[in-house]
């Protein structure tokens, strides 16, 4: 079993299905050798989760599980990427953030570490990484959170 397949089951984390796009675009695209992972809405294994507006019917703490499932919909594509070895995995570079929220809300920090905390417990200094987490007034079918990705794989 590889170094971090063994961190997720010591964890006790279960990745997602990697799930199939849903419009004109493409899961992930490999450039050179960092891969750019299209923005993972909640989906559970083809059951959307995390419906809702931050600020209005969530909380902070809510939308942060929200994100870490965003999160471990980011890793599952990322293992299909790099050919089923997280191993190759030697950074996150980026995430990107985007919560639905009311204007008044300022806490989208809050609820993208949900994500950026998962990076950093899978992956450890390699997972710190730079980031944007912005409000927005609506998601794809509703969702209170989509995260996307840029990591960089080993050859």
């Amino acid at each position: 079993m590889s170094k971090i397949a063994s961190r997720i089951k010591e964890l006790g984390i279960e990745l997602p299905n990697a799930a199939s796009p849903a419009a004109n675009y493409i899961p992930f695209v490999l450039s050179g050798n960092q891969v750019v992972i299209s923005g993972q809405i909640p989906f559970w294994n083809g059951e959307l989760v995390g419906l809702g507006k931050l600020g209005s019917n969530l909380t902070v703490e809510e939308g942060a599980k929200i994100a870490r499932v965003c999160a471990l919909n980011l890793l599952a594509q990322l293992q299909v990427a790099s050919g089923g070895d997280l191993d190759r995995v030697s950074r996150v570079v980026k995430l990107g953030g985007f919560v639905n929220c009311i204007d008044t809300f300022t806490d989208q920090p809050e609820v993208i570490n949900g994500a950026s905390d998962l990076m950093v417990e899978v992956f450890g200094d390699i997972g710190r990484h730079a980031r944007f987490a912005v409000g927005v007034g609506s998601l794809p079918r509703g969702v209170a959170v989509e995260v996307d990705g840029v990591f960089e794989l080993q050859n």
